[in-house]
């Protein structure tokens, strides 16, 4: 199937992703997270989330517009060609305990970066805005190569946004990952429990914008 941007450009998965995935279909890193991607992970805990009455958080619908079905049999049709209607967001957002919550969930096979490349600009926008409004913006990563999580605050990303249009390294080193973000344990049930990490994150913004005001 052909699937095309409002531009009219073809649409291509990032083969790093598509990578990541495929490896994490042939070897097992742990029983409990047996064939599963970051969306399963994270789609798993959002479901625990809405049936325990935590929080309302869920996937974005991705706006499609299909141009071309083909009918080889009267009981099945098959989409040929498709457009997205307009630019994607983030992929995931919600209410949490009083906050708006919106992000994304990035996969990585690198050791050593996360490649900016994985964002867009209209992501960057867009979370910049949700910012703008005191929500929270940021993006779940997975570095497939240690089966680790991180949420990756906006303002993070936005640090290196800056620099790589300013000519500096086109990625976030995993050392500065590791100093900057906030790590996911992983448990049994759900396997991602990010909700405990975000209130960290809420919680660090809070103490820097009081720390701002002392200064000012």
């Amino acid at each position: 199937m052909t699937i095309r941007y409002p531009n009219g450009k073809l649409y291509s998965p990032n083969p790093a992703v598509q990578k990541t995935a495929k490896k994490g279909k042939e070897k097992d890193f742990s029983f409990s997270n047996r064939g599963k991607t970051l969306e399963d992970e994270i789609n798993e805990a959002n479901d625990y989330y809405v049936k325990r009455r935590f929080a309302i958080i869920h996937k974005k619908p991705v706006p499609v517009q299909i141009v071309k079905v083909e009918y080889p049999s009267r009981s099945a049709a098959v989409i040929r060609e498709a457009y997205f209607r307009t630019p994607s967001t983030t992929d995931y957002n919600g209410v949490w305990n009083g906050h708006y919550i919106d992000f994304d969930a990035k996969e990585t096979a690198s050791k050593t970066s996360f490649p900016l490349k994985n964002i867009h600009l209209h992501q960057m926008t867009h979370m910049q805005q949700v910012t703008e409004q005191n929500g929270v913006a940021f993006i779940i990563v997975r570095f497939s190569a240690y089966e680790r999580y991180f949420i990756v605050p906006y303002d993070v990303l936005q640090k290196a946004w800056l620099a790589m249009e300013n000519g500096e390294r086109k990625s976030i080193p995993f050392s500065t990952i590791e100093k900057e973000a906030f790590e996911i344990p992983t448990s049994y049930y759900p396997r991602i429990d990010y909700l405990p990490i975000v209130q960290k994150l809420i919680e660090a913004k809070s103490h820097g914008s009081e720390s701002e005001e002392i200064v000012e």
